[in-house]
């Protein structure tokens, strides 16, 4: 199976998101499944004897938007001799925008998983449930730090972290007594101490056993507590496999948590996690120099700096949702562009006030991608999960770049 790159894993996903958004009248609206071993001569004929059926229908306006979807996507199949590795995913239909109006919309993928069966339906919301989640993360880590007082469990997903639960564990501190009377105390709180790993075991066991592509176990905290867990194996030996490694943190808590995941820097250096915070990070050391470094940020300024081929590494926010549509009035013929957050966005004429039709569609991020091609500008997707690629997103617009040189 052939890896999306970053640039169709976020078509993906923006594609995704527009389609979730739209609804039409009645069951206007067609949802496609072509899995990869279907012949396209199959899922043709399929159709043709849907647009036949669909002469039943008995209002006039459904059966027309109903047949019109199904003729546009026969129309596109043409240009399929087979389906790609992973097959297809059609969404076509009339969306309803209000006041007994409808739009076409089309949308067209080719998924990063392999569609698993095939499936046809008409609705009056596009069918995405068999698509949903194909984008995730697919590696988690288990994290535990852990002391003599507190425990905390968590997982790393992907980019975010998890917390599971926090664990006090009331094992007594130790005392001044002698004699006889201070080991028994002694091997009571040993007994404590021992039923208190367990339990944070058994969660552990409980969080972690049940993850799918569950890679690793992390272990921390701030004294020996966390190398005599391990050394004890009080995790499931299938987790007992995994353990990563132990790691020195200052706490035990949520915070710990995080700073147990900065420590495993090394160990987890291919996480994308770790590659967006290295990235970010080198990002922020140029702008703090008082002469700006070698960092730009901004739309037009990063565009002008990829023009020149300054830029080094163009870094781009996944949460970035910006197109320039082409658009032409079907009632006067007015023609005009507009900026928008997508596609579906809903443009009403300015001399008219009709509903106008989109022409074409020119996204921010694929044309700064092929800018960026063109001089040989390494890209970089950064989520919004992560808190520099928060930051990225709120503070500049979701766009910025380290260059080669020095611009004016």
């Amino acid at each position: 199976m052939t890896e999306l790159t970053d640039l169709q894993k976020y078509e993906f996903r923006r594609s995704l998101e527009e389609v979730r958004k739209l609804s039409g009248r009645g069951t206007e609206l067609i949802s496609l499944y072509v899995p990869p071993s279907r012949q396209i001569s199959d899922v043709a004929n399929y159709l043709r004897s849907e647009y036949s059926q669909s002469s039943n229908i008995k209002s006039t306006s459904t059966r027309k938007n109903v047949q019109s979807a199904i003729s546009s996507i026969l129309s596109r199949l043409k240009n399929f001799k087979q389906p790609p590795e992973n097959g297809l995913v059609f969404f076509v239909g009339h969306r309803s925008v209000g006041a007994d109006q409808t739009d076409m919309v089309q949308f067209v993928l080719e998924p990063p998983d392999p569609v698993p069966t095939f499936i046809y339906r008409c609705d009056s919301q596009f069918f995405t449930e068999p698509i949903e989640g194909m984008l995730e993360t697919k590696e988690r880590y288990g994290l535990i730090v852990i002391d003599r007082s507190e425990a905390t469990i968590g997982i790393l997903d992907g980019k975010r972290i998890v917390p599971v639960k926090n664990l006090q564990s009331l094992v007594p501190s130790k005392h001044g007594r002698g004699g006889q009377s201070a080991r028994r105390f002694e091997r009571l709180i040993e007994i404590a101490a021992h039923e208190y790993y367990k339990k944070v075991a058994d969660i552990a066991n409980e969080a972690f056993m049940s993850q799918k592509d569950f890679k690793g176990v992390l272990v921390g905290g701030p004294g020996p507590t966390k190398e005599f867990f391990v050394k004890s194996e009080y995790l499931h030996y299938e987790l007992q496999k995994k353990i990563v490694d132990t790691f020195d943190t200052g706490y035990t808590d949520e915070y710990g948590l995080k700073e147990l995941v900065e420590k495993a820097r090394d160990s987890l250096k291919d996480l994308d996690l770790m590659r967006e915070k290295a990235l970010m990070q080198r990002l922020f050391e140029e702008i703090r120099k008082p002469d700006g470094g070698l960092a730009v940020y901004g739309e037009d300024q990063v565009k002008s700096a990829l023009l020149i081929g300054a830029v080094d590494t163009l870094i781009i926010s996944e949460d970035v949702r910006r197109v320039k549509l082409e658009l032409t009035c079907p009632s006067c013929g007015a023609k005009k562009d507009a900026m928008a957050k997508d596609s579906t966005e809903v443009v009403k004429c300015d001399k008219c006030g009709t509903i106008m039709k989109v022409d074409e569609v020119d996204d921010l991020v694929g044309d700064l991608h092929k800018l960026a091609e063109q001089n040989n500008t390494k890209v970089e997707f950064v989520s919004g999960d992560s808190e520099e690629g928060g930051l990225l997103m709120k503070a500049f617009g979701g766009i910025a770049g380290i260059l080669r040189f020095r611009v004016n």
